[in-house]
């Protein structure tokens, strides 16, 4: 066998599930090869360092991370407490904000809008400005006064 398929045996498997072949095999090799026998033996070091306890633990360290998590875990639940279920988002609302805005302004650039003012004049621009002042009025007090408590913390209010 060749040095990486012994590598391979070597890594792979522990002393104790290897079979019997395998094993004879790794050891004829790694006695007429001295870069496995090191490898082997190197190997072995490790896995027994690695299996007692070469970490120890860290009371301090660990009760600080704890402490952070329990934190962040109450701040996450008083969060949720305030929001109403079924509750759209910030983001969500900013979207649908912006969403409105521009169907908003590309109303003035349809077809029907150029037959409206046509046949109107300027006479129904008031009406239109009026309806879209409410629209905006309308949803902006929605989104403040469902998101005050949010808007005051981030503002200092």
């Amino acid at each position: 066998m060749d040095c990486l398929k012994i590598k391979e045996l070597i890594y792979e498997c522990d002393d104790d599930s290897m079979p019997l072949l395998n094993q004879i095999q790794v050891w004829w090799h790694t006695l007429t090869c001295s870069n496995c026998a090191q490898h082997s033996k190197l190997f072995e070091v490790t896995k027994k360092i690695m299996s007692e306890d070469f970490f120890p633990a860290s009371p301090d360290f660990e009760d600080s991370i704890m402490a952070k998590i329990v934190a962040e875990i109450e701040e996450e639940e008083l969060e949720n407490a305030h929001a109403i279920p079924g509750g759209i988002s910030t983001k969500r609302w900013v979207v649908t904000g912006i969403i409105i805005m521009i169907s908003l302004v590309t109303a003035f650039f349809s077809l029907d809008y150029q037959n409206l003012a046509s046949e109107w004049g300027m006479s129904f621009l008031l009406p239109m400005g009026i309806t879209i002042g409410i629209i905006l009025t309308i949803y902006g007090a929605v989104f403040i006064g469902s998101h005050l408590k949010e808007l005051s913390e981030r503002f200092g209010l």
